[in-house]
């Protein structure tokens, strides 16, 4: 083989492999859909008294995937597509994001926390399958991480602290963000018509809102946490989720943030269609 063909062969396996990374990373997109959708379902239920035992977290949403017809075929979809998410976030680290300024090492910085981060969630939703455990509850993992790292770690008190404050700034930076319609940068909107553009830009700006109040509040408890150096004070996303039904607002105030979040769903499924990967 010439070089000149040994050329062309190699840029037509690494086209291969990035379209091949492009479908593992859409089929992640959809997977995050459905748990954020399910998640979502299981807030509105809390906020009518018929939880039926689950909690409003990753761990309640797979335990109603396993619960419907041909659950365990879908779990282990799920868990695919979330293996898929972190593959897609590992090739950025090394080819950059498909924005403006994806080569940015911040960039495949964040990208390299998320991959170890769906990482984590894909093996997580493996062993909930196999019976070897699963991701838990998620307010007994934030206080057990709050515990620990106060009673284990030289001012422990203050890193919790620092963490909540960085969810906060997180949710805060999020929601600034999805207001000024940001995430459209990371679109093909020149695929869609008008009237789709249209709804994804709304769909996104309610649901990317919703989230980033959860992940504030979550926040909040947190480095309330470490403020008052009490671990029972954090709170993960179930809590989180519950407390907004015992504000002024009530139960409506979880149903809102629960409907934002299962439109978060939504535009998950959006990015899966539309998203520059």
């Amino acid at each position: 083989m010439t070089a000149q063909g040994a050329r062309a062969r190699a840029a037509g396996n690494g086209v291969s492999h990035r379209s091949a990374i492009r479908m593992l990373g859409r089929a992640g997109l959809a997977a995050r859909g459905v748990i954020y959708i399910l998640v979502g379902a299981l807030a509105v239920q809390i906020a009518f008294g018929k939880e039926g035992g689950k909690e409003a977290d990753r761990q309640g949403a797979l335990q109603t995937v396993a619960q419907t017809p041909g659950g365990t075929i879908l779990l282990w979809l799920l868990a695919a597509g979330l293996a898929g998410m972190a593959l897609w976030r590992f090739s950025e680290v090394i080819w950059g994001q498909a924005t403006e300024d994806g080569d940015k090492a911040t960039k495949r910085l964040m990208s390299l926390v998320r991959g170890i981060f769906y990482s984590v969630v894909c093996a997580s939703t493996v062993a909930f399958i196999i019976g070897a455990g699963g991701p838990g509850s998620s307010d007994k993992k934030s206080k057990d991480w709050s515990g620990k790292a106060m009673h284990d770690i030289p001012l422990g008190r203050w890193l919790v602290l620092l963490v909540g404050l960085g969810l906060i700034a997180g949710g805060v930076s999020i929601a600034v963000r999805a207001m000024r319609t940001k995430f459209e940068k990371k679109l093909n909107t020149h695929q869609m018509s008008p009237a789709v553009q249209k709804a994804v830009k709304t769909v996104g700006v309610i649901g990317l809102t919703a989230r980033a109040v959860v992940y504030a509040a979550a926040g909040v408890f947190l480095a309330y946490a470490g403020f008052t150096y009490d671990p029972d004070k954090a709170k993960g996303v179930d809590g989180t989720l519950r407390e907004f039904a015992h504000t002024g607002a009530g139960p409506l105030l979880l149903v809102l943030v629960a409907v934002g979040l299962m439109v978060f769903g939504l535009y998950s499924f959006c990015e899966a269609r539309w998203r520059r990967v």
